[in-house]
C-alpha cells in the first residue's frame, strides 16, 4: 500500500520506518523544510537506536521518501497518516492548531476516498471534529468526496519506539465502517497482536487512560516510597511482593524521583482540562500530578538535610534526560533540580550520553563532561537522576577517591545500597530504610 505519514516527529518518523519494514511504500511529509533535508540523509533530528540504520536502507530502496509536498503525495496514497504534534496550551488543554492545519490541507487536496488515520494524542471527541473540518473544506470546493477518519492511538515508548512500532502489545483503532476495518486489517495484516476495533471515541479514551494509569502506578509507589522511609521499610521489597500479584504486576512500580517526558504530564494535563470542560473532577489524577510534582522537592530536601547546606557545594548530576536512550529532556526531573541547586548558590557539574547539547542551551553555565568520572571529580554530592547503563557501572571504587565528600542520592535506586556503604558512601535511594 502506498501511505502518506504527516509530521516527521518523534512519532512520525518511527511509524514511517516501521511502515516500509513492513513493505508499504511511505512518503514522509513535514512542511519544516531543514528537517525533510536533514532525514533525506538519514539523519534524525533525535535519538532514537537503531532508526538511523533503517533510514539508509530504506530510502535507497525507495520505501521511505520525505517531501515538503502534500499536494504531490495525496493521489498517490490510500492511507493518510496524521502524526503532528499535540503540545499543552497554558492552561493545559492539548494545542490541535497543527492537527487542525493538515486537516484543512487534506480537505483542499483530497479528490478520492481517503482513510485518514489520527496517530497523534488528542483529546476524546477530537475525530468528530476533524472529520467536520475535511468535510468543510470538501464544500467549498463543491465536493462530496466520501472518507473515513479512524483513530489509532500510539503506545510507543521512547528509547524503544522502533520495537513497540514493529511488535505492538496491542493495536486499537476506532473506526465507523466495514470499508475503513478492511483497510485497516490489511494495513495490519503481518502483525501478531491482538486488534481491537472499536469506536473513534472510545479508542481517543483508550489512550489517554492507559497513560493515566501508569502515572497513578509510578506516583503510588513514589507516595509510598516516602512513608516507607518514615517508618523504615523497604519500598523496593514492598514492590517486588506487589509486583508478584498478577492483578498488579511489576511494571512502573519503581520508585524514583517522578515521570517526566512528552506523553504522561501532557496527557494527564489534557484529561484533567477536558474534564474540568465537562464539569468533572478527577480527583484521583489531580493527586497524582501533585505527587509527581512534589517528588523532587522531597528528594532534594533529603538532599539539603544531608550537605546541611546547598551553597558553595559542588554537586554532580549524572543523567538529565527523563529516562534512559533517548535525548528526551521535556519535563525531566533533573531540570527542576538544577534550578533549584543554582537558585541555592550550588556549583554543577553533569553527565549525560544524549541530553546534555539540549539542557546546555537552558543551562548554559552548568559544568558539562565528557564522561561520568569527570563529573565526579570534587564533588560534594553526587545525584543519580537518570539510570543510563554507563552510570550505573561507574567504577565506585576507584570515584570514591576522587570526590571530596562521599554523598551518593539515588534518584532511581538502580545501586546496591549494601554495596555502596561498604565502599564508604553516605548512600540515600528512595524509599529505602538506613542499613
Amino acid at each position: 500500500m502506498n501511505i502518506a505519514v504527516i509530521g516527521t516527529g518523534y512519532v512520525g518518523t518511527t511509524t514511517s520506518v516501521a511502515l516500509a519494514l513492513s513493505g508499504h511504500t511511505v512518503f514522509a511529509i513535514d512542511h519544516d523544510e531543514e528537517k525533510i533535508e536533514q532525514l533525506k540523509t538519514a539523519s534524525l533530528p533525535f535519538y532514537e537506536e537503531d532508526i538511523e540504520e533503517l533510514l539508509k536502507k530504506l530510502t535507497v530502496t525507495g520505501k521511505l521518501s520525505f517531501t515538503t509536498r502534500l499536494d504531490e503525495c495525496i493521489d498517490k496514497c490510500s492511507i493518510l497518516f496524521i502524526t503532528v504534534g499535540t503540545p499543552s496550551l497554558l492552561g493545559g488543554q492539548a494545542d490541535l492548531s497543527y492537527v487542525e492545519e493538515v486537516a484543512r490541507a487534506i480537505g483542499n487536496l483530497m479528490n478520492e476516498y481517503k482513510v485518514i488515520v489520527m496517530k497523534s494524542t488528542v483529546p476524546v471527541g477530537t475525530s468528530a471534529k476533524i472529520k467536520n473540518i475535511i468535510r468543510n473544506e470538501l464544500t467549498k470546493r463543491n465536493l462530496k468526496i466520501p472518507f473515513d477518519l479512524i483513530s489509532n492511538p500510539e503506545f510507543l515508548r521512547e528509547g524503544m519506539a522502533l520495537y513497540d512500532a514493529l511488535h505492538p502489545e496491542r493495536i486499537v483503532i476506532g473506526c465507523e465502517t466495514r470499508e475503513a476495518q478492511e483497510m485497516m486489517k490489511q494495513l495490519y495484516n503481518n502483525v501478531s497482536s491482538e486488534i481491537l476495533f472499536t469506536t473513534p471515541i472510545n479508542a481517543e479514551m483508550i489512550k489517554y487512560a492507559s497513560n493515566a494509569f501508569l502515572a497513578t502506578k509510578i506516583s503510588f509507589i513514589n507516595e509510598l516510597a516516602r512513608f516507607c522511609e518514615r517508618i523504615g521499610a523497604n519500598v523496593g521489597e514492598v514492590a517486588k511482593g506487589m509486583g508478584l500479584d498478577s492483578r498488579i504486576g511489576p511494571q512502573f512500580l519503581q520508585a524514583g524521583i517522578g515521570y517526566g517526558g512528552s506523553c504522561f504530564p501532557k496527557d494527564i494535563s489534557a484529561l484533567m482540562a477536558l474534564a474540568s470542560e465537562n464539569n468533572i473532577t478527577l480527583n484521583i489524577l489531580q493527586a497524582v500530578t501533585h505527587v509527581n510534582q512534589t517528588q523532587t522537592d522531597w528528594f532534594l530536601e533529603k538532599i539539603k538535610k544531608a550537605l546541611g547546606t546547598l551553597s558553595g557545594k559542588r554537586i554532580a548530576i549524572l543523567g538529565l534526560t527523563f529516562k534512559p536512550n533517548t535525548d528526551d529532556i521535556r519535563e525531566a526531573p533533573s531540570l527542576k533540580m538544577i534550578d533549584y541547586l543554582l537558585q541555592n548558590n550550588a556549583t554543577i557539574t553533569a553527565y549525560d550520553p544524549q541530553g546534555t547539547e539540549h539542557v546546555k542551551k537552558i543551562y548554559p553555565s552548568i559544568i558539562y563532561t565528557s564522561n561520568p568520572m569527570e563529573a565526579l571529580n570534587e564533588a560534594d554530592a553526587v545525584l543519580i537522576l537518570t539510570e543510563w547503563k554507563e552510570i550505573i557501572e561507574i567504577d565506585w571504587k576507584t570515584a570514591i577517591n576522587i570526590i571530596s565528600s562521599p554523598f551518593v542520592f539515588d534518584g532511581r535506586n538502580v545501586l546496591n545500597a549494601s554495596d555502596m556503604k561498604k565502599l564508604g558512601y553516605h548512600y540515600a535511594g528512595v524509599g529505602m530504610p538506613d542499613i
